[in-house]
């Protein structure tokens, strides 16, 4: 059968952030929601049509590869670099500061605004994904709120994110999200698809032939093996042959998560 997706604009009057959000909401057309409906939150919204997320999603539908999905992509504002990050962990430049409030937006703005409008009170699955600093900032939304999210996306995410620069002092221990991690008590109920792609970036800082970006995913898996997670039962790992930090990677590499995330 196949399947078409509707594309609605919305904006949200934000109080938290004390600005207009824009959404894009992407929904099937067709009646398809006799069974359970799951959500998918996109950070950088903006980008949806470099990421194809309309085509691959009617060609999964389709083909009945993926169960009913909502998508929301959030548009990033003009203090993105404030608002992404880590909650309450502004990185050596100060940057994230807002992180915490965009958390909020999300919580106590968005996520009722998106039940109200569909009508729908509870997801099967709820998921958070974004692309770089977009990545850093879904990650660590979905994982200091696991009672929300169930699993997270991160596509070439900014794991550089540190506490010190480079130029004082700084060591592996001062990135900001593997120390989330680190001192997280529990191990949660979540699930985390990961990718990087060997063009990322050509920046090696401890000089080991491996660019951070894969040095950095790679280590935020042992952070979390050493809480317990497994994989590939919690945590999956894509890293492309020739990706580049752009939408037209992590097009390609969009329906192998939205098939790990939402897959029949």
């Amino acid at each position: 059968m196949e399947i078409t997706i509707a594309e609605n604009e919305i904006t949200i009057n934000s109080d938290i952030l004390k600005r207009e959000v824009t959404c894009i909401l992407l929904t099937p057309e067709e009646n398809i929601f006799a069974e359970p409906i799951n959500l998918l939150l996109l950070n950088d919204g903006q980008e949806i049509e470099n990421l194809r997320i309309k085509e691959t999603l009617e060609e999964l539908l389709s083909t009945n590869r993926i169960k009913p999905l909502i998508v929301v992509a959030i548009h990033a504002g003009e203090e993105r670099i404030q608002e992404y990050g880590a909650a309450n962990n502004p990185d050596f430049k100060k940057r994230g500061s807002k992180a915490a409030v965009y958390t909020e937006f999300i919580k106590s703005e968005l996520l009722p605004f998106i039940s109200e409008y569909t009508g729908i009170e509870k997801f099967s699955t709820t998921a958070f994904a974004g692309f770089s600093l977009g990545g850093l900032s879904a990650l660590d939304i979905a994982w200091n709120n696991p009672q929300l999210f169930n699993k997270a996306g991160v596509f070439s995410g900014s794991f550089w994110w540190r506490s010190k620069d480079l130029a004082n002092g700084y060591t592996d221990q001062d990135r900001i999200m593997h120390s989330v991690i680190r001192n997280t008590k529990t191990r949660l109920d979540l699930k985390i698809w990961l990718q990087t792609g060997t063009k990322d970036e050509t920046a090696d800082r401890n000089k080991n032939g491996i660019i951070d970006s894969i040095d950095d995913t790679v280590d935020l898996i042992k952070e979390l093996e050493n809480k317990g997670y497994s994989r590939p039962v919690d945590i999956q790992y894509l890293e492309m042959v020739g990706g580049g930090h752009d939408p037209a990677t992590w097009a390609k590499a969009m329906p192998k998560f939205l098939i790990w995330a939402f897959g029949r």
